[in-house]
């Protein structure tokens, strides 16, 4: 059985190294992309559902899956159309995104494109905002996946990533809203609940996301660590202190942290505390992908920490 099956588009990353100066280091992105790598390197079985273009940045992603070992037999060579690329620039404390992902091969999925036994079979099924926001077909994809996962008995788990370059906040909150209804568990950033919600404390964030139907959040508050809820009790996740650099893809790698744990017999507290962990040291690197932990280094950080 697998663990975790996260779906959504990936990318390749061209991440600048010093503000204001054309050097980039290239990696891989793309937030369920990440969340499943980050799920795997704390030890769950991972699996990947997307569409790739039939290029040589196809090609690095599904070699970066294997390596990863994140099982990829459900994704599928787009013939025609292009795979995902992103830009980061720094400028002080503030990353800013540039995309060439318009018509890409991922924005293609359809639901009935869906690997429904792996789904059947899956512990927990992933998705976030941006793999319903890269297209129609894609968020239709997302709720057939979601329904197909209720009804097998797995668990959904929702990350909100709000990206309003790729559709009107309207329609945004109407399917993410959605989408969070099913959750058993909800990640959203306090950001991206903030402007979905129209509310500013974290609490009262919390409440919105209980009534939309979501059974447990994890709300993160990004330096300021996170909260966990399950609607009866809410837990504050300090903050760990590390020297950052670079905080992207620290949300991803929370919730592939989380999911593993959870996976692995885990409560949503416990599950929190690890992914803290996790995604402060994710902060430690440049690039999505390459400052990911294992699980011994988390496991380091938290026993010199609880």
């Amino acid at each position: 059985m697998i663990d975790i099956v996260c779906i959504g588009e990936a990318m390749v990353e061209f991440n600048q190294t010093r503000p204001g100066e054309p050097n980039y280091l290239q990696g891989f992105g793309g937030d369920t992309s990440n969340v499943a790598i980050a799920a795997a390197r704390s030890g769950a079985r991972a699996a990947y559902v997307t569409r790739v273009g039939d290029d040589e940045f196809g090609r690095l992603l599904i070699g970066l899956w294997q390596h990863e070992n994140v099982d990829v037999r459900a994704v599928a060579v787009e013939p025609g159309a292009h795979t995902g690329v992103y830009f980061v620039r720094h400028t002080g404390q503030i990353h800013v995104f540039d995309y060439l992902r318009a018509g890409s091969a991922a924005s293609r999925m359809r639901p009935d494109g869906l690997p429904i036994t792996l789904i059947r079979d899956a512990k927990h099924v992933h998705a976030s905002g941006i793999s319903m926001a890269i297209s129609s077909s894609a968020a239709d994809s997302v709720l057939a996946a979601f329904d197909t996962a209720q009804s097998a008995g797995a668990k959904v788990s929702f990350d909100a990533n709000l990206r309003l370059r790729l559709w009107p906040l309207p329609r945004a909150r109407a399917l993410i809203g959605e989408a969070a209804g099913m959750a058993d568990y909800f990640f959203p950033s306090i950001e991206d609940a903030r402007a979905l919600s129209g509310l500013e404390e974290p609490r009262a964030i919390l409440d919105w996301a209980h009534r939309l139907g979501a059974k447990v959040v994890f709300l993160k508050l990004g330096a300021e660590g996170a909260i966990a809820s399950d609607g009866a009790r809410s837990d504050p996740i300090a903050a760990l202190k590390v020297d950052a650099v670079d905080t992207t893809g620290a949300g991803d790698c929370f919730c592939g942290a989380a999911l593993a744990r959870l996976a692995a017999g885990d409560s949503i507290w416990d599950a929190a505390r690890y992914a803290n962990a996790a995604a402060a040291l994710a902060t430690t690197g440049f690039g999505a992908v390459a400052p990911m932990p294992s699980v011994e280094a988390v496991r380091r950080v938290m026993r010199a920490i609880y």
